[in-house]
């Protein structure tokens, strides 16, 4: 079994290296760099329904910005929009918008703690307030004192998949973040519209 996963990750290396250095996306070296190991962490957490999420207790914790993620609603929506190629395309977009806007690991985080609260900060704008999560679908919905915005918690190799449609993604962005980039925010919610059962967002590590 091992072998199988080693041989089935050496073949998605040698693929999704090839996607990202053949113009998938337009980030630099590093940055294509940082999504193919993203993506392939990510490999078990593509799916939303029916994948691998966190047991109630699992989310606790401070998680910082890591990559870009993306997955999809379901096997059959990945298989329709193309597979972990269109997973690898996606993230390699999203790196370069998440470039443009200023994401990075020290502005973005989420923090999830007992008694169902919450705090965070996506592009160095803090937000907070109470949150529930199912941990049989990894449905998770964020509530602050205006609004409540609604997302899907995967399991990644690495650590937390958090992924938005694209309404959701917007108000993240724009209404929590305050990016002022509207031509960037507009592209990320491009692509989480760009296929059916799509969601985009962000890998969170401890």
């Amino acid at each position: 079994m091992k072998k199988t996963i080693s041989a089935f990750l050496a073949a998605m290396t040698l693929m999704l290296s090839s996607c990202l250095t053949t113009g998938l996306g337009t980030a630099s070296n590093n940055q294509s760099g940082n999504v193919l190991s993203s993506v392939l962490g990510s490999v078990l957490g593509s799916v939303l329904f029916g994948g691998s999420t966190f047991g109630q207790s699992g989310i606790l914790g401070s998680w910082n910005y890591n990559a870009p993620s993306a997955a999809f609603t379901t096997q059959q929506a990945l298989t329709n929009a193309g597979g972990a190629a269109t997973i690898a395309n996606m993230a390699s977009s999203l790196a370069s918008n998440y470039s443009n806007i200023g994401i990075n690991r020290n502005n973005t985080s989420f923090s999830f703690l007992e008694g169902n609260k919450f705090a965070a900060k996506v592009n160095g704008i803090p937000f907070s307030g109470t949150y529930v999560y199912n941990p049989e679908n990894g449905e998770i919905a964020l509530k602050t004192a205006t609004e409540t915005i609604k997302g899907n918690v995967t399991r990644t190799e690495k650590g937390m998949g958090l992924m938005f449609d694209s309404k959701q993604m917007v108000n993240i962005l724009q209404k929590e973040g305050k990016v002022s980039n509207t031509s960037a925010v507009q592209a990320v919610s491009k692509l989480a519209k760009s296929a059916n059962g799509a969601r985009v967002g962000f890998e969170l590590t401890r």
